[in-house]
Formats: C-alpha cells, structure tokens, sequence
C-alpha cells in the first residue's frame, strides 16, 4: 500500500518500520523446528501484541497512522502476522510453503520499499507508484529469502522421516541429475516471481496480504503437478497450441472491436484463452467462452442508466488485463492441474465452477445496478445506494443464478461435469458471489483489498466449495 495513501505521524520512520518488518522473517527459521500448534500461537500471540502492545511503545515511529489512533494500529501491523498464522493452520502439513511465504514476505516486499525510497530510479509503467528498484530488490531479496527458507524447512522436517510425503522428494534429489533436480529447486523462485509481479501491480491491495497468499498459492498449485501426468498430455498440448493461438487471437481482436475488451484485456484474455484451450482442452475453452459472453451483455445492458448513476464499468465497458487475470485466472490454474496433475477431472469440474461463478458475479452486478429496484448490504441488510460495495439485490441475485446455471448446463452437456455435478456447480457459484459481497461491503469498503482481488477470491472460493462438495458427494475422480 503507498505510504502516501496513509496518514504519518510526525515522528514515523519507513525505514524503521522496514526494518522491523524484515528482522520478524527470522522467525521463519523456527518453523522447522517447532510443532506448528506451537507456531500457530506465536503467530496469534505476534498479532495481540500488535494489537495491545506495540501502539504503547512504538505507534509514532512505527504507525502510519500516528498516535492519535494509537489504539488501533494501521491495517498492515495487524495483517501481517494475520497472515501467517492463517497460513500456518491452513498448511499445517506443508510448513516450507509457509517458509517461503514468510520469506518473500518479510524480506522481498520489505526490501522493495527500501530500496524504492533509498535508490529511487525510473518508474513502472504500469505502477507509477512503484519503482524498478524496489522490483529488482523484491526479486533478489525475496527470490533468495524463499528459496532459502523453502529448503531450510523442507530438508528439517523430511530429512529422517519416510512417513512424510516430502521424504520422498528428498531421496529423488539425492539421486538425481542436475536437469532433474531444477524441477524440483524451481518452484520456490517462480512463486516468488509471480509475488513480485503481483506485489508491482496497482490491484489495491495490501501487500501484507497479496505477497504471502500469491507466493503460497502457487507453491500449493506446484505440489500437485506430476511429470507423468504432463508427459501424457504435453502431445496433445503441442499439437493444440496453434490452433489456441489462432482462435484467441481472432476472438480478441473481434472483441476489442466491438469495444468489450482494452488493448490489455485482448493480450491478457487471448494469454489466458490460450491456456485454457491448450491444457483444458476445447470444451473448457467453450465454458470460458460462454462466461465471456454472458458478462459482455449483461456489461452493455443499461450501460447508459449505469454510466449516468456513475456506478458503469470504466473505459465505456472495455475490460482490461486486470479484469481478465481476475476473472480467468483461477480457470486457467485448474487447466494446468487437469492436464499436469492427477487431479484430471476433478480439476475440470472446479474449472467449470471458476467460470461458473465469475459468470455469476458479472450478470449479478451488472443487471442488478440495472434493474435492481432496492438494494440491501449484505452484511446489515440495511437499504444502501446502488453501486455500495457489498450490495445485493433481488433481481441481480436472480440473475447471477441463472447466469450459473447456464454455465453449469454447458458443462454438462459437454460432459464435463454430470447432471448432479451442474447443481452442485449452481450451488457452489452462490457461495462464491455471497463471500464476494461479504468482502466487498467489508475489506473492499476499508481499502484492505481491491474489486480485482476480490474478484479472484470469488472465483477461488466458487471452484474450491464445488471440488469439495463433488469429492464428498463422489461426483469427480
């Protein structure tokens, strides 16, 4: 978050609250020692003392907010050890990925802000706001941090126990070849990689949270992928390839003519449409399509009542990249573990479910600040204005399960998911849109997180609850 965009006390220091921010990465190195109950209640008694203790003693050189609200320290002292201890209970069976995140965390990001506002420099041409300073240093002192963190913990935990599914790994590496051994080492840079890019982005987002959870989600999506699983599928990549390239082009280019998509969002939807066709193959291309579809109309329907309210999608309804990586993004990950994964159909079923509920937000949102009459926020149910983060109506909720619905029949007729797999789909997509609300009218409405994150979220939670739900009901496998 800019520091510019927060209040400052008058005698805060960035540096100082950098430099706290990197040393608690030290911690990390514990997690390989200590049960992760223990780690857990570190990391939730961190957050009291943040909460309680820290604005007692440190609130004007450490608070962006100052000592006039001492007693309720900025969003990023409260995320931050939030986070961790979230991810801590959520990979508790997995605590390298919470090293690395740690890592990227406290020493990529903090070091970002150290050397922006130290070195200075040319500016990102996607984020003014950020330097390409910050983003080298992001990448060396996170890329090392993780990597190193990554196998600190990784090689602790598994090194003498073959009851951990890590061991395994362990002894794969000792007799490895170099090339072999690469696949394996890669994992921990790329997600810090792709923290780095997002950490860069203009999302709205505090990095607090975006750089832990992007750089643990991509090392979780890593775990699944299986060298055999992508030597049977990596032909059929190849020869489809050309023919995804072809085909995304030409619809992007036909889409931005007809004013849906900026030059951004014909790269990044064509990127992503490419993805989807050659790893999920062509009919979860045709789901994608169909989301496409359905919320370019329902963008265009009442744009001129929209645009007049000013609550209309920006650019005269053209999306961009952002827009796209949001909606699709989670599409395009589950493409890659049904081709590259044993997780095969469940995968396609939750790829479904992603559109599904992207599919479902857009009609939602776009038909109900169209025609919704009353709009209630989801979190009181008190009547709001139209275009309130986090407000629902009748009509726009209608219209987003109907919208699910017609995504979750072109999967089944498809054969993609089965008759009782499409109504798990619908059900699965209202809770996405629900949780999408409830975040909108909460961390949206405090500037924690932006509408595009957001947006991921939706689509996160929508294919999560459906795999669940399929595996539970033995729809999937």
């Amino acid at each position: 978050m800019p520091v510019e965009a927060e209040a400052v006390a008058a005698g805060f220091s960035e540096y100082a609250r950098k430099a706290v921010h990197i040393a608690m990465g030290g911690f990390a190195l514990l997690l390989a020692y200590l049960p992760w109950p223990v780690s857990f209640l570190l990391a939730v008694g961190a957050l009291l003392h943040n909460l309680f203790l820290l604005p007692r003693y440190a609130a004007e050189k450490l608070f962006r907010t100052g000592s006039a609200r001492a007693s309720r320290p900025d969003a990023g002292i409260v995320l931050y050890p939030s986070v961790i201890a979230l991810l801590i209970l959520l990979l508790r069976n997995h605590l390298e990925i919470v090293a690395a995140a740690w890592g990227a965390l406290a020493f990529g990001d903090g070091m970002a802000t150290v050397a922006g506002k130290a070195l200075g420099g040319p500016r990102l041409p996607w984020n003014r706001e950020k330097t390409w300073s910050g983003l080298l240093a992001f990448l060396l002192a996170g890329g090392y941090a993780g990597f190193s963190l990554f196998w600190w913990t990784f090689t602790r935990l598994y090194a003498h126990d073959p009851a951990f599914p890590g061991y395994r790994i362990l002894v794969t590496l000792s007799h490895a070849s170099h090339h072999s051994r690469m696949i394996y080492l890669a994992p921990p840079l790329l997600a810090v990689l792709c923290a780095a890019i997002v950490e860069s982005l203009p999302l709205g987002i505090d990095d607090n949270i975006s750089v832990p959870l992007v750089t643990a989600g991509i090392l979780t999506v890593l775990y699944f992928i299986d060298p055999y699983a992508w030597e049977i599928s990596r032909p059929h990549v190849l020869r489809t390839f050309p023919w995804a390239v072809g085909v995304n082009a030409a619809l992007g280019l036909a889409a931005y003519a007809a004013r849906s998509v900026s030059i951004s969002g014909l790269a990044g939807g064509a990127f992503l449409g490419t993805v989807v066709f050659c790893l999920g193959g062509g009919r979860s291309f045709a789901v994608m399509l169909a989301f496409f579809l359905l919320g370019t109309a329902a963008t265009k329907v009442g744009y001129v009542k929209k645009e007049a309210a000013g609550i209309a999608q920006e650019k005269g309804g053209r999306r961009g990249a952002k827009n796209a990586f949001a909606n699709c993004g989670m599409g395009a990950i589950l493409a890659l573990l049904a081709a590259a994964s044993p997780l095969g159909p469940l995968a396609l079923f939750g790829l479904v479910a992603a559109f599904a509920t992207a599919c479902a937000d857009t009609v939602s949102s776009e038909l109900g600040q169209a025609y919704g009459r009353t709009t209630y926020l989801i979190t009181s149910f008190r009547r709001v204005p139209h275009g309130t983060e986090g407000a629902v109506s009748l009509e726009g909720t209608l219209a987003g399960i109907a919208a699910s619905i017609v995504l979750a029949a072109l999967g089944w007729a498809l054969g993609l998911v089965g008759g009782a797999g499409a109504a798990v789909i619908v059900v699965a997509a209202f809770v996405g849109t629900t949780v999408e609300s409830y975040l909108g009218a909460t961390l949206e409405k405090r500037n924690l997180i932006g509408n595009e994150a957001i947006n991921f979220a939706n689509t996160l939670v929508g294919a999560l609850t459906a795999m669940g739900l399929a595996q539970l009901l033995g729809l999937a496998g």
